[in-house]
């Protein structure tokens, strides 16, 4: 019997054996690949060219020849992005010895090493939504080629630009990692401009991600920060970039280094990717440097992922800062070094959700980092170049008589916070490039000041700080400590529906003329109106009509106006909630939809608009020609012969700006023409942006404003409130030590030190143990200090200030070194039994407010099918009582309560209707009925074919 699924011998051999010559591997290579047909060497040459060395078939890219030569030590150029003979041959190479393992730099790879990591940066992305929406067109243009005669062909017939321009705006409107800035701070917009993502298009799926990728890699360290990421699903997914982190051009995160030859520091600074680092010896920056070199005999380094003992003389490299570990939210912490790590984690985290206050104040115990989170931010004003300040009030600032700098006022930023820049700069300051001139939001004199500076002692009161609840003074509500402002900004459209056109106006029916005093004749509210819930702020009617109006209706309409039956109130009102200021109105309109009134006014406001510009750019050319002539020591002429720029209109002096050219002028002098050359040079620059800004402003005017389709006018208003701390408010320090308002307690009631002085907040001490937060006594110690002494103490991160030094400086301020004081009880005078620590913390107040949260409802919306009230606040909804709350009321034994919530209070619809008829009269009666989500159940149960019916009887 012979076993005919037995390779043949002679096979075996000839595909074991090594292929006599390059044409007989090549048509082996083709029966490999393509079994089924006959072997020719033409086509296996073409076959073999297509799979390997064809670059319309694959890419290795710039990356991936650089990671192939680095990799396998190969030093092929960059140019080459097909895989060549060597390359295979070192893979084999390095396979074999991997598998001998004899060779320790040959190992297998780390999946999660930022050496096999990297970073696809904006670009990268969005070439490659232009990459799909150019293929997208390319197809197009192919199908319309084919269909279209050659003489009817052209490139506006072929090409539709609109895949393109759908490409784009698919990636930055609607793409997974397109995200509207978070403005809470200027930390939270900074730290989320420097945020990393695995997750989004080619990336990972935050359910399918294991714990491997989410950990903390020893390749982080310099280069993502181990602390800063979010809690919850996106743990170890989402992080931040740590301070001295950068991107090379390859993508890949690198940290910079000090190089250190024979233990002297060298004044190089390398910036190293994590595969680089790995072979090299790391010592950490508080490693002992004396006079520029490196002492001891052995020290603690870095080296292959682990902490190894090596002598001075090995160190090759020197981290530049003990913060450069962590990110920038992290390195705002002061003594981070004695947080635990989670805690450190809803820290920094909890710093990015501060709400900027009304009076700002720097920490006293700061990390050094405040003052350049805040310039980088983007939120302040910085000088664009140096020079001396001659102008400047509350809305701008001007540097040389040339730079303007307009400062914006009470603004609305994306999370409803408020940007309000202030000058900190006088008349004739000098400042140099890039210097803060004007504080915005959450900054005091160029300095990040996210919280407030408050006494604060560690005590239980009462129990009412159980559960780390807070309790603060009154002394905070009255001096408007904790006080913010917010910015609400609210739209409206008007569109032209089938049944005429809807519109603003004043003219709202059934509207009490009290409810519309405070509107203009447009129907807009008036500026500086304080409006509370209910409030109308833009009165709009729209038609109501059940038919479609004929031509002739139409215009009977647009004679005679609309009757009131024919329209319904849209008004735009307050929502249940909100209260506050008008402090801006904004009217958006197309050119078509405008009135003739309201085109005379337009055309008004362009007039004035280009008087505006002109006079702009007479000011900055008139400089320009001012100098020329003192050069000259002529006065300049226009081509009529009057004098160039001076007293001229200031629409000519515009006109001759933009026709104004150096090689007009007649210098003979060599040095004078160089002189001018010099001032045109600096000079110029101001007259063209003077120019550009008219012409864009009248281009911008003229086009009207751009609208979202079938939209013809829109109004924006935007109110601020007031928003002062009290109870239900979130607050927390910088050490992960959250709590929120439980009371606020009158100035007198609270405890006091031996001088008087009543604490401001006190803060449940149980909350310091377990959470090994014990930064915040630290801080709290240091703050006292520094109060007393009235200096600003800066302790770096891993670098801060020791107990040593603290209790040196608490023995300045003749203050107790244990930190711990005498407080007496603020309602009888009595010494409290136990001495208590007391101090100062930075404390916040963050976004989680209560007035943003807090809800009631009588009567409100029901759900279609079960006529159950809707959830939410946003839909003015009820609060849910579910199946284990039923439980716990049955178990109390509460029947009539427990009925009413089941029955009126929620689907029972006859019932609801009879008990609130009683309230209104005055009974007290309750008679439930049977609940819509009854009814509903039958009704599933009939649809199975169960007819089942309720029967009614007396018992």
């Amino acid at each position: 019997i012979e076993n005919s699924l037995r390779e043949d011998a002679d096979e075996a051999k000839k595909r074991t054996s090594v292929a006599p010559s390059h044409q007989d591997a090549l048509i082996r290579i083709y029966q490999r690949l393509r079994p089924g047909n006959p072997a020719a060497l033409e086509k296996a040459n073409t076959l073999f060219d297509e799979k390997f060395r064809d670059t319309n078939r694959y890419r290795l890219g710039r990356v991936g020849r650089f990671r192939i030569n680095r990799k396998l030590g190969l030093s092929v150029p960059e140019t080459e992005m097909t895989l060549r003979a060597d390359d295979l041959i070192a893979a084999i190479r390095y396979m074999l010895e991997l598998m001998n393992s004899e060779n320790e730099s040959v190992e297998v790879d780390d999946i999660d090493h930022l050496g096999n990591r990297r970073l696809r940066t904006i670009d990268e992305l969005a070439s490659d939504e232009l990459r799909k929406g150019f293929l997208k067109l390319r197809r197009t243009v192919q199908e319309r080629m084919s269909l279209k005669d050659i003489s009817e062909m052209t490139p506006r017939s072929l090409i539709n630009p609109k895949s393109i321009s759908a490409a784009i705006e698919y990636f930055f409107g609607r793409g997974e990692l397109s995200q509207v800035v978070d403005q809470t701070n200027p930390l939270s917009m900074l730290t989320h401009e420097r945020r990393l993502s695995a997750l989004g298009p080619g990336g990972l799926n935050r359910k399918r991600a294991g714990f491997e990728v989410r950990d903390v890699h020893i390749s982080h360290y310099g280069r993502i920060c181990p602390i800063e990421t979010p809690e919850g699903t996106n743990i170890g997914l989402i992080s931040s970039l740590a301070i001295y982190s950068g991107v090379d051009s390859y993508g890949f995160l690198v940290t910079p280094y000090r190089k250190v030859a024979k233990s002297k520091l060298l004044d190089d600074v390398v910036w190293l990717r994590a595969d680089e680092e790995h072979e090299a010896y790391l010592a950490p920056a508080d490693a002992p440097v004396v006079d520029g070199r490196v002492q001891g005999e052995t020290i603690v380094a870095r080296y292959r992922g682990d902490f190894v003992l090596v002598p001075a003389e090995k160190v090759q490299y020197i981290d530049v800062a003990p913060s450069q570990m962590v990110g920038v939210s992290a390195g705002l912490i002061p003594f981070l070094e004695h947080d635990d790590a989670n805690r450190a984690l809803m820290g920094s985290n909890m710093q990015r959700q501060a709400v900027p206050l009304l009076v700002t104040e720097p920490p006293i115990v700061a990390t050094g980092m405040e003052r350049d989170v805040a310039a980088n931010s983007g939120l302040l004003v910085r000088a664009s170049r140096k020079g001396v300040i001659t102008y400047v009030d509350a809305e701008s600032i001007e540097i040389n008589e040339t730079d303007v700098y307009k400062l914006r006022k009470y603004v609305g930023l994306n999370e409803r916070t408020c940007q309000n820049q202030k000058p900190i700069v006088q008349l004739g300051d000098k400042v140099e490039k890039n210097q803060v001139i004007a504080d915005g939001a959450a900054t005091f004199k160029g300095e990040l000041a996210l919280g407030r500076n408050v006494l604060v002692g560690f005590m239980s009161w009462d129990g009412f700080n159980f559960e780390d609840a807070i309790i603060i003074s009154e002394e905070l509500v009255e001096d408007d400590v904790y006080t913010s402002i917010h910015i609400e900004e609210y739209d409206i459209e008007i569109r032209d529906t089938k049944l005429g056109r809807e519109e603003f106006t004043r003219d709202i029916p059934n509207v009490g003329e009290r409810a519309l005093h405070n509107l203009d004749d447009g129907g807009i509210v008036r500026i500086g109106t304080y409006v509370r819930s209910g409030d109308i702020l833009v009165g709009k009617v729209s038609p109501k009509s059940k038919t479609e109006l004929t031509p002739e209706e139409k215009l009977l309409h647009a004679i005679f106006g609309r009757a009131g039956e024919d329209v319904k109130n849209d008004s735009l009102e307050v929502p249940s909630g909100v209260e506050g200021i008008v402090i801006a109105t904004e009217k958006f309109a197309r050119q078509m939809s405008l009135s003739e009134e309201e085109r005379r006014d337009f055309q008004k406001q362009i007039k004035e608009a280009e008087s505006e510009g002109n006079l702009v750019v007479a000011e900055a050319f008139g400089a320009l020609v001012a100098e020329i002539e003192k050069v000259l020591q002529k006065p300049l002429a226009g081509s009529d012969g009057s004098p160039l720029v001076r007293n001229q209109d200031h629409k000519i002096v515009a006109e001759r700006a933009a026709e104004f050219s150096l090689d007009a002028l007649d210098i003979r002098s060599p040095q004078r023409k160089t002189e001018i050359e010099k001032l045109y040079k600096t000079l110029w620059p101001a007259v063209e942006e003077a120019l550009d800004a008219k012409e864009r402003r009248l281009n911008s005017m003229k086009r009207g404003d751009e609208l979202r389709p079938g939209v013809l006018q829109m109004v924006k208003v935007y109110v601020a409130a007031k928003r002062v701390i009290s109870v239900g408010d979130k607050m927390a320090g910088r050490h992960g030590n959250k709590g929120v308002i439980a009371k606020v307690l009158p100035k007198e009631d609270m405890p006091f030190l031996a001088d008087g002085t009543p604490v401001q907040i006190m803060l449940n001490p149980l909350g310091v143990p377990s959470r090994m937060n014990v930064g915040q006594i630290l801080e709290t110690h240091l703050g006292w200090a520094g109060k007393m002494l009235g200096f600003q103490a800066v302790t770096p991160v891993f670098d801060g200030a020791s107990e040593e030094e603290i209790n040196a400086v608490l023995d300045d301020a003749n203050l107790p070194k244990h930190g711990k004081s005498k407080l007496y009880d603020g309602r009888t005078g009595e010494p409290l039994e136990q001495e208590t620590t007391v101090g100062y913390i930075y404390m916040l107040k963050l976004h989680h407010l209560v007035d943003d949260k807090v809800h009631a409802r009588s009567t409100g919306p029901y759900s279609l099918i079960t006529q159950q009230p809707l959830g939410g606040k946003a839909r003015f909804g009820g609060q849910r009582f579910g199946e284990m709350e039923v439980w716990a009321l049955e178990a109390y034994g509460a029947a009539y309560i427990l009925q009413e919530l089941l029955t009126v209070k929620s689907d029972d619809v006859e019932g609801r209707t009879k008990i609130y008829e009683s309230m209104v009269k005055g009974e007290n009666t309750l008679e439930a009925g049977t609940p819509a989500s009854f009814d509903v159940l039958t009704n599933e149960i009939r649809g199975l074919a169960l007819n089942m019916q309720l029967e009614k009887r007396r018992i």
